[in-house]
């Protein structure tokens, strides 16, 4: 009898071992997945949370420039800025994160939206260009809004019949815009915005640079959560 007690601990031993070892492996697994979640696009479609920006130096000087797209108080204290892809799917997913900072810190945060499209990307390039066509008309955030509210990561709702249904929906005046686009207007603005990016060390999207009023930088790497965001700006206005 004792001999089969000894025998039953054992396997019982063993089985809690082997269902310890598979709760490891899953635990990993979405640890994982999870941090895929808020890493950004790069060139190599690699996801990886130290890809998306590097740390910038403290007080590293960027300019503002006078063709920056700029959402908020111009005089707050607080700057966000962004570089994006129109078909990067972790850019989709922290646009909304974005959009509830401005809605969350009225008057104390800036956004200065700038363009990284990757070459990877088939339609980002003159997705970029189609927003600053719209800009050009006064439009430049309702039309970033809806484009990443419609377009997925595959291109769909980025293709130029798309980018002029945008246009239409918005009430511009579709036959400037269209020349805007065909005739590539905006595209320096674009390769401009992404060398400044260069610059500070971006390498994929979303790189975002929190700057507080001191001239103080520090990286928002990837489509980091509001709750992570909104610690960083309140630990930056104190």
């Amino acid at each position: 009898m004792n001999i089969l007690n000894r025998n039953s601990q054992k396997r019982l031993r063993k089985k809690k071992s082997l269902i310890g070892i598979i709760t490891g492996i899953i635990a990993l697994i979405s640890i994982t997945f999870a941090l895929l979640l808020l890493s950004g696009c790069t060139e190599e479609e690699t996801p990886g949370n130290d890809q998306a920006v590097k740390e910038p130096e403290q007080k590293t000087e960027i300019t503002i420039n006078e063709d920056d797209r700029i959402r908020g108080d111009i005089n707050a204290p607080i700057t966000l800025v962004e570089y994006s892809d129109f078909q990067c799917p972790f850019c989709k997913k922290f646009h909304p994160t974005m959009q509830k900072v401005m809605e969350e810190y009225e008057g104390e945060v800036r956004w200065i939206y700038r363009h990284f499209p990757l070459s990877i990307h088939q339609n980002a390039q003159k997705s970029a260009e189609a927003s600053e066509c719209a800009g050009d008309q006064g439009k430049f955030w309702e039309f970033l809004d809806k484009a990443f509210e419609n377009s997925e990561a595959d291109g769909t709702g980025l293709n130029t019949e798309d980018l002029q249904k945008y246009a239409e929906e918005l009430s511009l005046d579709t036959d400037k815009f269209n020349e805007c686009l065909s005739s590539g207007k905006f595209a320096d603005k674009v390769k401009n915005d992404m060398n400044s990016g260069k610059k500070l060390g971006i390498s994929g999207t979303p790189g975002t640079i929190l700057i507080d009023e001191n001239g103080n930088t520090q990286s928002i790497k990837g489509a980091l959560p509001y709750e992570i965001v909104k610690e960083k700006i309140d630990a930056a206005l104190k």
